[in-house]
């Protein structure tokens, strides 16, 4: 019997992007990159999914829904100073034509993902890796603890 996922649950609508970050979460896992989703890597700032590599790389990528949640978004730029690696993850339907050319790629659904084009390597500085990495883990602990005690009331 195949595992149900939180987003196949009765209840709410998941958030927009939610279903895209799941299929994205599952294609890098096959790319040997761990995720989590809703990360801050500096106040203010908050990725819809940052991965963590085997050698230590660091991927952001954005779910954009729409044309609309993508000409809503000032902040995306400001992402680039905390990753090696970063794309935007939209459905079949999206327009990528509006998408900047220098920036990743990823189509993805509810299920599964293709990486369709590469950004460039951005190369982060080893203080700002050491500091991010520590903070994905917390995060993810973070989340884990939430997941297994839900009673603990972490705020997630």
């Amino acid at each position: 019997m195949p595992l149900a996922l939180a987003h196949d649950a009765p209840g709410p609508a998941p958030r927009p992007g939610a279903l895209l970050a799941r299929g994205v979460c599952r294609h890098l896992l096959a790319h040997d990159v761990v995720t989590v989703e809703e990360m801050v890597p500096a106040t203010g700032l908050r990725v819809d999914v940052m991965g963590l590599g085997p050698s230590g790389e660091i991927w952001v990528v954005e779910c954009k829904s729409s044309r609309a949640d993508f000409a809503a978004d000032r902040k995306w730029r400001a992402y680039l100073d905390f990753c090696d690696r970063f794309f935007w993850a939209v459905d079949a339907d999206f327009p990528v034509e509006i998408l900047p050319e220098d920036t990743g790629l990823i189509v993805a659904d509810a299920y599964d993902a293709e990486i369709v084009r590469w950004g460039p390597d951005l190369k982060l500085h080893p203080s700002r890796r050491r500091g991010l990495v520590q903070r994905f883990a917390r995060h993810a602990a973070r989340r884990w603890h939430g997941a297994r005690d839900p009673g603990l009331g972490l705020g997630l």
